[in-house]
């Protein structure tokens, strides 16, 4: 017998009445047991007559297209966060006057654009695994809307956006080191969780506008409308159409369609290569030679004095160049056109998190501000200085080369010395001085 979404989601339909019975359960229950469900599942069974039996035990909420309007403004344009493939992104507010028990929360809401590149199957698609899957580095999907031909999704909040908007934005100020390779272990972490779950998933879409930040910039993953399960049993791949974005799918599945996780592992490398080098994936304002960021970037991971000349300038050197040397040979493994040669998410893991801890910062510019104490020493030695200088004034020498002193003192300024070389201060301050030991510290 052949299943059609119609069957399947008939509240989804035309011709079927969108609101929900008086007495009808507005949130999908919690089972005792729970087994994972996938699209697979849905065209094999006969099981399933609404989307929320089959998503029994997720405890995503069910809302009506009206409420999604009230929480958003009707869709207002000032609470317009962007637009992907997918469709618009809303912000809006929920709480329990909504629904009772609903927890008060900002949320993000999306609506399908039926003229889109994506449609009611990656919809389907995203509530199956978003709605079974949880995980504090994947995006919480809170509920989902389908009325006739509309299909929303509500989300928790992220205020920090996308990590393609932190990273690349122009006049925003340059994410820190500690930053960036936090977001990095927090998105190979939800990669880990994924490849690895009793039930495998292959993301399939992993890049930096995937890539969703919270107040603390800790990362989660987003979009799971490309997801697939994982290959079981003896496969060894899942064959598939060719979807993704360009500069962040790995090659051999751009050749065959196979896709395996070390798809995802290839794109995360691409990723980790944007955050070193502060540079897109693909950017075609570039000369030619560098417009792809793989093929331009990579050769030169492993030699520290050229990784050190394609770091992302914005950084201004304030990064640990140990760290950056690891983190670059983690992205040039992950980028191997070997796909049995690139390492596991958890491998990555367990490389990557020590590295946003890192200390040792390189070419850093000194700049030290002088205490009053130290201020004030600096003073009585300029004093000394100005007594000598009046001393060789009055000398035969000078007279004759007087106009070559009033020179210097028009160059010296030293009322205004109050910032000074490391040198300097060790020499003014002394050997036991407890000031030194401070500079030192600090």
């Amino acid at each position: 017998m052949k299943i059609t979404w119609e069957s399947l989601v008939p509240s989804c339909f035309k011709g079927e009445n969108p609101k929900p019975k008086a007495k009808e359960i507005k949130v999908v229950t919690k089972q005792s047991s729970f087994h994972r469900i996938s699209i697979s599942d849905f065209s094999a069974s006969t099981i399933s007559e609404d989307l929320s039996i089959s998503l029994a035990g997720s405890n995503l909420y069910i809302f009506t297209l009206q409420e999604l309007k009230v929480i958003t403004q009707n869709f207002s344009s000032s609470n317009f966060l962007g637009e992907g493939g997918f469709g618009p992104v809303h912000k809006g507010f929920i709480d329990d006057k909504l629904r009772p028990g609903l927890k008060a929360q900002p949320v993000a809401v999306k609506l399908l654009d039926l003229d889109g590149t994506q449609g009611h199957r990656e919809w389907l698609t995203e509530v199956i695994f978003l709605g079974q899957l949880r995980h504090p580095h994947l995006v919480k999907l809170i509920g989902y809307c389908c009325e006739e031909e509309h299909r929303l999704l509500a989300y928790e909040y992220m205020p920090r956006g996308s990590l393609e908007n932190q990273l690349f934005r122009r006049y925003s100020v340059s994410l820190p080191w500690s930053t960036r390779m936090k977001i990095a272990v927090g998105a190979a972490k939800g990669l880990a969780f994924l490849h690895e779950a009793e039930k495998p998933v292959i993301y399939r879409d992993f890049k930096a506008s995937n890539i969703l930040l919270d107040s603390d910039y800790s990362a989660k993953l987003s979009d799971f409308g490309l997801a697939k399960d994982g290959p079981e049993g003896d496969d060894t791949h899942v064959s598939t159409r060719v979807m993704g974005t360009q500069g962040y799918a790995a090659p051999e599945y751009l050749m065959t369609g196979h896709l395996t996780a070390a798809s995802d592992v290839y794109s995360f490398g691409v990723v980790l290569l944007e955050l070193l080098t502060g540079r897109r994936s693909v950017d075609k304002t570039r000369p030619n030679r560098e417009q792809n960021l793989v093929d331009w970037a990579r050769p030169q991971l492993k030699d520290p004095r050229k990784l050190r000349r394609i770091m992302d300038p914005r950084l201004e050197g304030l990064y640990s160049e140990e760290g950056a040397q690891k983190a670059a040979l983690v992205a040039y493994q992950c980028l191997s056109h070997r796909p049995k040669a690139r390492p596991e998410m958890s491998s990555v893991v367990k490389t990557l998190e020590p590295l946003k801890d890192y200390k040792d910062i390189s070419n850093m510019i000194f700049v030290y501000i002088a205490p009053a104490e130290v201020k004030e020493m600096c003073k009585e030695s300029e004093k000394e200085d100005q007594k000598k200088t009046i001393k060789k004034e009055n000398s035969p020498y000078h007279q004759k080369h007087h106009h070559h002193h009033l020179d210097r003192k028009h160059r010296r300024s030293p009322q205004n010395s109050t910032i000074y070389s490391e040198k300097a201060l060790h020499k003014k301050l002394g050997p036991n001085s407890p000031l030194r030991n401070d500079f030192h510290r600090a």
